[in-house]
């Protein structure tokens, strides 16, 4: 287990960060003048972003490859999305003290598929330079 899970500990340490960030209750913090309208949005596809990008680059070290199959990056952002669908209805249902909206779980979406997308121009850029 140790061996499987050895490059993905950034990414595992990242989604429970993700996790408690969007568990613990923020009180006033949320409301004050420092935070524009939205930033709680750019946060949730900041937070994906990075998870996606985490994950992918384990998977890469992991199996010792230059390049990601494009199924492996669907299903590594099918995944992060899930997630964060599952953080949006445990914040409905469980911690009454944050709110599930789907604007959240839309951000989580964009910035996950932001992920993805910064995976693949990486990679065709670095495989482009090695030729």
């Amino acid at each position: 287990m140790k061996i499987i899970l050895k490059y993905y500990g950034p990414a595992i340490l990242w989604a429970l960060f993700v996790f408690v960030m969007c568990a613990i209750d923020l009180g006033d913090v949320g409301r004050s003048h420092l935070f524009f309208p939205g930033f709680d949005k750019l946060t949730h596809c900041g937070f994906f972003f990075v998870l996606v990008v985490l994950y992918c680059n384990g998977l890469i070290r992991q199996h010792s490859v230059r390049a990601i199959s494009y199924k492996s990056l669907a299903i590594i952002t099918l995944v992060a999305v899930i997630y964060g669908g599952m953080i949006e209805l445990l914040q409905l249902w469980v911690f009454t003290w944050r709110s599930g909206e789907w604007n959240d779980l839309f951000a989580d979406t964009v910035g996950a598929s932001m992920g993805a997308f910064s995976i693949i121009i990486t990679v065709k850029a670095t495989n482009y330079v090695k030729k």
